[in-house]
């Protein structure tokens, strides 16, 4: 009886493995996906589009300051000892206001990037997700557990889509005591 408990036992155990180990993969190119999307080249051109905006911002901002020290500095050459007291006054005057303008330029930049990014991240995010489902999609009509994105943008190995019922997350946080 008890080798039988045993046989038994191994040959679940064997079945078990088979059925595990039988599980399909498959693999997808996302950078072969996106570069022959419309919605991606889209979305591309109008964040190109924001961005020469905000670069032309910032050029405007730096022709302004560019002006202003080049009038700082044509002043500059007037100087003579009947004029210094006055035109001292003027220089500094025109160096705080540069400073204030460089000050402006760098502020520009940093929201200019920032907006530039967000802008990015809100056209390029529903493309995202509409690929993501996609792979799901297909993955589920084809009986795949596991699909791999061979990408050289995504380092050749991430894992594009999984069955949900093979995440063993929960379990080793469990096996860890982490709740």
């Amino acid at each position: 009886m008890r080798k039988l408990i045993i046989a038994f036992s191994a040959g679940l155990f064997l079945i078990t493995n088979l059925v595990h180990a039988q599980q399909k993969l498959g693999h997808v190119n996302s950078d072969t996906i996106f570069a022959n999307y419309s919605e991606v080249k889209t979305a591309a051109a109008t964040a190109e589009s924001f961005a020469k905006s905000k670069q032309t911002e910032i050029d405007k901002m730096v022709n302004e300051f560019q002006a202003k020290l080049k009038t700082a500095q044509d002043k500059q050459k007037t100087l003579t000892a009947a004029n210094k007291d006055k035109l001292t006054k003027e220089l500094g005057d025109a160096e705080t206001e540069l400073k204030g303008l460089g000050g402006k330029i760098e502020e520009l930049r940093t929201k200019s990037t920032k907006d530039v990014s967000d802008k990015q991240n809100e056209l390029f995010a529903p493309i995202q997700k509409k690929v993501g489902d996609a792979i799901a999609a297909v993955a589920k009509e084809k009986g795949l557990a596991y699909v791999f994105d061979t990408s050289k943008s995504q380092g050749n190995s991430n894992i594009g889509y999984y069955a949900p019922n093979d995440d063993i997350t929960a379990a080793v946080k469990t096996k860890l005591g982490i709740k």
